[in-house]
């Protein structure tokens, strides 16, 4: 098995969290660690599949079989063991006195959870566990978190509510699940998973922390905002937007629906449209993603490029590109163009010829013609995420 390089947005909170709290909100600083699907720039093959068959079953469809089921009644995700890619992720606390996890914070999913200290799988050892006695405020909630997935995988355990804390931030009576029962989570360091979708796709039916810190007024709007990036400078900003993050306007787009943070945009290769449609932002996956036919359209404005093998890429759906002729490649929300850097298209080079690059965007059969965008192109803008307004902004990153 290749070592797992973990890339995660570290949190801590309060003045030893680097947490700055302010009127508008509250500032968490993040730090990178590194970058797992290359190594010395060259590709890592198990882990580009790893990614694939993660973002798969993150969004329940099959890989090389046509999904039937909606992509907005996909389960939400667990920490499993086909995962290998960039994570952000942070410290939280939850109960009374306070219980340190480390979770990955998903806009592409919805609900709470962390290891139980009743669960006895091997994929607990090692983590941070949630033990309900210990805490003077748990409180046992009626219902199973229960997920299963389409490779046979799942997790599910008992739902509680709690005093759930991040930076100094405490939301009172948050749901969430100390999972107990897994066959599909590999430490690769984290606890667990903060999910900032919506409500909606909710395995517990549960308000997110955000709902929840701006229903108990602890923050002035539903809004958080994300600045991922490959330097140090990454943050997660709770409750509003921060104006150090970001240069000029912000451009707005409206949410198609809230489920997810999807809404329309285009993807260009070259200064021509390869693919117009619904996108999914989700902070939880690295690559970009889409559908056979959209995907083949959008690669094929780019000269030279090609299908890269499953012997060469570790798994079907990626493609290569000539390193000395790199695409122009780009993103178009609300009529406004964001560039993507080289360095975040290219995931790196194939180990049989470093003159052939592999790129981040990929296909994966997901329904409804959605493309998913991961942080590939999020550590190029700054977006925010405004629940109140339905809709999701881009900026220039400072």
């Amino acid at each position: 098995m290749i070592p797992f390089v973990a890339l995660s947005a570290l949190v801590t909170a309060n003045s030893a969290l680097g947490a700055l709290v302010n009127s508008e909100g509250i500032s968490i600083q993040l730090q990178k660690r590194g970058s797992p699907l290359s190594r010395d720039g060259v590709i890592v093959p198990e882990a580009l599949a790893r990614q694939i068959y993660r973002v798969a079953n993150k969004y329940s469809v099959s890989v090389n079989v046509t999904a039937s089921i909606s992509l907005f009644e996909r389960q939400n995700e667990p920490l499993e063991s086909k995962a290998n890619d960039t994570l952000w992720a942070g410290q939280i606390e939850i109960g009374t006195p306070p219980q340190p996890f480390t979770v990955d914070f998903d806009t592409g999913s919805s609900d709470l959870w962390i290891p139980s200290s009743a669960c006895t799988s091997e994929r607990c050892s090692g983590k941070n566990t949630y033990d309900a006695s210990k805490s003077t405020s748990s409180k046992l909630q009626e219902g199973v978190f229960d997920i299963k997935y389409g490779d046979g995988s799942g997790v599910s355990g008992p739902v509680y509510e709690d005093i759930v804390t991040v930076a100094g931030l405490s939301a009172e009576n948050q749901k969430f699940s100390p999972v107990n029962e897994t066959n599909s989570m590999e430490d690769y360091g984290t606890d667990g998973l903060m999910g900032l979708a919506f409500k909606s796709i909710s395995k517990l039916n549960a308000p997110t922390f955000i709902d929840t810190l701006f229903s108990q007024k602890k923050i002035a709007s539903p809004v958080f905002s994300m600045r991922l990036a490959s330097a140090p400078g990454s943050e997660l900003y709770i409750g509003g937007i921060n104006p150090s993050k970001h240069t000029g306007e912000i451009t707005y787009v409206p949410l198609e629906a809230q489920t997810y943070w999807v809404v329309n945009g285009s993807a260009n290769a070259n200064g021509q449209e390869g693919f117009k449609g619904k996108m999914i932002i989700d902070s939880g996956t690295t690559a970009i993603l889409g559908p056979y036919n959209s995907v083949w359209n959008w690669w094929s404005k780019v000269p030279g490029s090609g299908y890269c093998l499953p012997r060469d890429c570790g798994a079907p759906g990626y493609f290569t590109f000539p390193c000395a002729n790199a695409p122009s490649v780009s993103f178009n929300f609300g009529g406004r163009e964001f560039p993507v850097a080289a360095q975040d298209f290219s995931v790196g080079t194939l180990s049989r010829n470093s003159s052939i690059c592999v790129g981040t965007i990929a296909i994966l059969d997901t329904p409804d013609n959605t493309w998913v965008v991961g942080d590939a192109f999020m550590k190029n803008v700054y977006t925010v995420f405004d629940a109140a307004e339905s809709r999701v902004g881009f900026a220039t990153p400072a």
